[in-house]
This record gives structure tokens, sequence and C-alpha cells, in this order.
């Protein structure tokens, strides 16, 4: 069991690091009980969930220590007043630098986990894009990211849906490959307990 990256560490919160492939929460299963949370409470025992990357990304989260701590970074990320920026590998080449993908999505209920865009019924979900670089060899675009709405597999279902799957990401359409090159590398928010704005920032590991 590999150790978590403690970036930040006070009385009031955390940042961590959570790598590729564990669970932000547990799971519903006996053999899906090892996540981020389980293992910072072992070192932590006041720690609590303030939201969650998916199993497949890797990167930056916030861990509030306490209840009242809880909710008031909670509040935050409801006022959407946190600063999220992902970096991602897609496959492809992207034309533009710039721009954003507007597209409402829902849960594809018999498939679920899997989320889709639905124009009639998904609710309003927004991605904001930049690219970083491009590799004409590899077929490949560095993206950063920005969320600006926080539904589930968002950025995974932007992309997908417009040609550029995350590298990695079989289970929307791309060719597999040893991780979904998606990773949570900035995160920004004011201080609960100080109102002071503080930022963190994790390097991509692809």
């Amino acid at each position: 069991m590999h150790a978590i990256t403690v970036h930040h560490a006070d009385d009031h919160l955390l940042i961590v690091e959570k790598p590729a492939g564990l669970l932000s929460v547990p799971g519903r299963l006996p053999e899906l009980r090892d996540c981020l949370i389980s293992r910072i409470q072992s070192e932590y025992p006041d720690a609590l969930t303030v939201h969650r990357l998916d199993q497949v990304t890797s990167g930056l989260v916030a861990i509030a220590r306490g209840a009242a701590m809880q909710r008031a970074l909670s509040m935050q990320f409801e006022r959407r007043a946190v600063e999220k920026r992902y970096e991602a590998l897609v496959e492809g080449l992207v034309g533009d630098d710039a721009g954003e993908i507007d597209l409402p999505l829902i849960c594809d209920w018999p498939n679920r986990p899997r989320q889709k865009v639905d124009m009639e019924i998904g609710k309003p979900s927004l991605t904001r894009w930049r690219v970083l670089s491009r590799d004409a060899v590899a077929s490949t675009t560095r993206l950063a990211l920005e969320p600006v709405t926080g539904r589930s597999h968002q950025l995974r279902v932007h992309l997908a849906s417009i040609g550029h799957p995350i590298v990695g990401d079989a289970f929307y359409g791309a060719v597999p490959a040893a991780r979904v090159c998606l990773h949570a590398a900035r995160l920004g928010f004011a201080h609960p307990a100080t109102g002071a704005w503080q930022a963190w920032v994790s390097a991509a590991p692809f």
C-alpha cells in the first residue's frame, strides 16, 4: 500500500495527492474498502471528505478536518468559488488553441456509472480548455482544463464528445493504455479558517 503524499497539513484541512487507481471513498463491496479517505483517516482520524476524483484520475484533493471545516469547504465547492485546473492528454490533434464545451450531461442509467450527453434532460455542464502542447508523432494533445460545473465524469465525457477522448479512457472510447491521462493539477480556495487565498499545484505524472 503506497503512502499518500500530503502537500499541506494544518489544524483545519489537508491537501493530498490521490494516485490513479485508488477510490476516493469506499465502494459498496468489501474488496473496495481501501480508498483515499480511509488511508488518510489512519493518520488523521478527524479527516472528512469534501470532494472526490474518479478512481482513474490522479491529483490534488482537499480533505477537511472536522465537520465545521467540511461544511465551510463544501460551501465553497457548491458556490463554485474553488479554482480547479486539470491536465489531460487526449487522442488526436486538437485544431483550435482554446475553447469551451457546453453540453448537458446525465447518467446513462442502464450503463451506470457511464454518463452521456442529453440535450433534452441533461444538466447544464461547461468545460473550458486550452492547448498546452501537441505531439504530431503520437497524435496527442496536452490540454489544460477548467470544469466550470462539476458533473460526474464531466471532463471525460465532454472530451470524448468532441472526438478527443482522454488517452487510456477506454470507458469512453479511447484505446486502452496503462492509465487514464487525467490529473487534478491545481486547487485553490479561501482558507476556511483564515480567509486567505491559497493554491497548490501538482505536476501531471504523464
